[in-house]
């Protein structure tokens, strides 16, 4: 056996499990993690606790360290810029005369990436659009196409963040990675389960 927490974060309806580090760690605490996307901000929804071994994706990343009063205020004023971030790629979208709907703007913790989520009929050739928003945000752009049924989950995202320890009262059951290799995505409601679906990844190195 193995003790793990189930850790989410703001723009999945997934749990990924980490290894605590020999801290005792509890539903509804703030932990600061590393994921594939970088250094994250993530909400314990399943606290400390043993599984099989087996059911375990290796290696297993730990917990940096407890989230502080600081990295509250970095995920706070995260979301404020991400509405401004949004604003702007709107504006950007509309002058590049692209057929393609901004549904969400997220901020890796670390601001070292922008992620903008949209739906479209078809592929966009976005390259123009990444330079531009490079320009004015200074630092990488990355842009995902998403399904048509998804735009609930960029709309009502910030409305879950808030209310993520109610759903999780009714999860099912968590994945086993921590940086989303081989992870599967874990239904806790009806509308978290159409919002899992995965995105078509379009990016600009």
């Amino acid at each position: 056996m193995i003790k793990v927490i189930g850790v989410r974060f703001r723009n999945a309806g997934k749990i990924y499990y980490f290894d605590p580090a020999g801290r005792e760690i509890h539903t509804g605490d703030h932990v600061i993690v590393e994921t594939a996307r970088g250094i994250e901000y993530g909400y314990v929804v399943l606290g400390s606790r043993e599984v099989p071994d087996d059911k375990v994706v290796q290696p297993l990343k730990s917990v940096i360290r407890m989230a502080t009063r600081e990295d509250e205020d970095v995920e706070l004023k995260n979301h404020d810029k991400e509405r401004e971030a949004f604003r702007i790629c709107k504006e950007k979208i509309r002058k590049h005369g692209l057929q393609m709907k901004l549904i969400d703007a997220e901020y890796t913790f670390d601001n070292n990436k922008v992620l903008f989520y949209f739906t479209a009929d078809g592929r966009i050739d976005f390259r123009e659009l990444v330079k531009d928003l490079a320009s004015v945000f200074k630092t990488r752009i990355e842009l995902r196409q998403v399904g048509v049924r998804d735009e609930d989950c960029g709309r009502n995202r910030y409305l879950r963040q808030a209310a993520v320890l109610p759903l999780l009262l009714i999860g099912v059951y968590p994945c086993f990675n921590q940086d989303g290799e081989g992870a599967e995505p874990v239904a806790e409601s009806d509308e978290d389960l159409r919002c899992l679906r995965k995105a078509h990844v379009l990016s600009e190195e």
